[in-house]
């Protein structure tokens, strides 16, 4: 892909990703009203706690569920990182894990030879 096409692609990513910014705002605060109920039900003892936790983490699902277009702005982010990435012709991939076994048998190969 050459780089008009890339900054134009990069020119729409970046609009839809403006756009939905709010969206995916709500969305991040749905997700720590869910996460705050849910840790709260988990440690509550009373069954009052545990019914109020619940409502907690219930709300914040309804509005999760109302924020669905975010996933859409997170796409356009997505998108923007890939074509950063490939302006210059870097590689895109994961980070390396640090696996320990890998690791073990890349040492060990080593005082094999």
């Amino acid at each position: 892909m050459n780089k008009f096409w890339m900054s134009v692609i990069g020119i729409i990513a970046g609009i839809i990703a403006i756009s939905n910014l709010g969206s995916i705002i709500g969305l991040a605060l749905s997700g720590v009203i869910i996460y705050i109920g849910v840790h709260y039900y988990l440690k509550s003892v009373s069954t009052a706690a545990k019914i109020w936790w619940g409502f907690v983490a219930a709300v914040g699902a309804l509005s999760a569920v109302s924020n669905v277009p975010a996933i859409i702005g997170v796409l356009a982010i997505g998108v923007l990182w890939y074509i950063y990435k490939n302006w210059n012709g870097e590689p895109v991939s994961a980070p390396a894990k640090n696996d320990p076994f890998t690791n073990f048998e890349k040492q060990w190969a080593k005082l094999n030879k």
